[in-house]
Order: C-alpha cells, then structure tokens, then sequence
C-alpha cells in the first residue's frame, strides 16, 4: 500500500516543516517514509486509510500552527495535498 502527500506548496516553509512532517508521520504511522522532490511517500504492508492520513495531516498542520495558512485536499485516489489558503496570500500583501 502506498499513499502520497503532495507537499509542493507547504516547501515554502523550509525543508525543516517537511522533515517535522515526515517523521510526524513516520511516528504516528509506523510506515516507511520517503521524501521525494514534490512528495512524501508512505509505504506500507498494511492498509493504509486516507481518512486517518488526512486526520493526520490536520493535526500537524494545528501543531505547528499551520493550519491557518494550510489545509488538507484529496483529489487523487492515492494522494492528498496540502494547498495553501487563497485568502492568506491576499492578507499578506
């Protein structure tokens, strides 16, 4: 079983928010966790839920206070993205 999380946009926060999130995950996962140019792969011989991802997801983007820029979208069967906020690149200007 292999989910994706597409971190393209949360890499505007440094390289130290997505190593937080891959061990985060990795933690509270108990799966293999591999940092690709766009993406974090976790890859797992049990199933993996994308509920439980996306839950997951939320509740570091709360911890480190991110989820007010952040949230959590799934488009694809095996990927979620973590997209910026539209209104928060506007309040920033």
């Amino acid at each position: 079983m292999e989910l994706k999380v597409n971190i393209s946009e949360l890499k505007k926060e440094g390289n130290e928010v997505v190593d937080e999130l891959a061990d985060f995950l990795k933690e509270k996962t108990g799966t293999d966790v591999e940092i690709t140019t766009d993406n974090i792969v976790l890859k797992s011989e049990e199933k993996l839920s994308k509920p439980q991802l996306r839950l997951l997801l939320r509740k570091y983007l709360h911890q480190t206070e991110l989820k007010d820029y952040y949230r959590v979208i799934g488009k694809k069967e095996s990927c979620l993205f973590i997209k910026e906020k539209k209104g928060t690149a506007e309040e920033e200007e």
